[in-house]
């Protein structure tokens, strides 16, 4: 059954450092909502405000893959209980299972840390403040799901939790 794995949490928790290694080792295709946002933002043709442009593209892209029978690793913020749904329905109509992975950090100076110091991939893309994040609007998850902390994990480590958590066989890949 192919499956949806719904990688969420708050800037600096991990979230990147985590679906990559997750994709490669399921074989599973990758969706980020920070790039896709960035690749509109990026277009003369950009409307004035990316608000949910980014997360529709991304539901859309997952749901196309998952019809094909492709597992999908989908990174965001996933902030509120409309966004988090979205994701579910779009596993359900798709007939694969979710798994919603929230990341934290509970360790508040390593998670400022991370925001402070940390570089990004993606062109022109910035990166938002430890005030950005911590002021950010991101409600709790009444939902069961699975809740990762990476402040105790290191990144292999919470990335063979995860698949263990999941029922996935690791593959070896190089």
């Amino acid at each position: 059954m192919t499956q949806l794995l719904i990688l969420s949490g708050l800037p600096g928790t991990g979230k990147t450092t985590l679906a990559r290694p997750l994709a490669r080792t399921l074989g599973a295709v990758y969706v980020r909502v920070d790039t896709i946002e960035q690749a509109i933002r990026s277009s003369p043709m950009a409307p004035v405000e990316v608000v949910d442009h980014g997360y529709r593209v991304a539901m859309d892209v997952a749901a196309d893959n998952l019809a094909l029978g492709l597992d999908v690793v989908a990174e965001s913020v996933n902030p509120w209980a409309l966004t988090r749904e979205a994701w579910r329905t779009i596993a359900q109509d798709a007939g694969a299972l979710a798994h919603e992975i929230e990341l934290v950090c509970s360790d508040a100076a390593d998670h400022r840390n991370r925001v402070e110091t940390r570089t990004t991939d993606i062109a022109d893309f910035n990166l938002p403040s430890w005030d950005d994040v911590t002021g950010r609007d991101y409600a709790p998850w009444p939902e069961p799901h699975l809740i990762v902390d990476t402040s105790i994990h290191a990144p292999d480590d919470a990335v063979a939790f995860i698949l263990e958590q999941i029922g996935a066989a690791q593959i070896d890949t190089p």
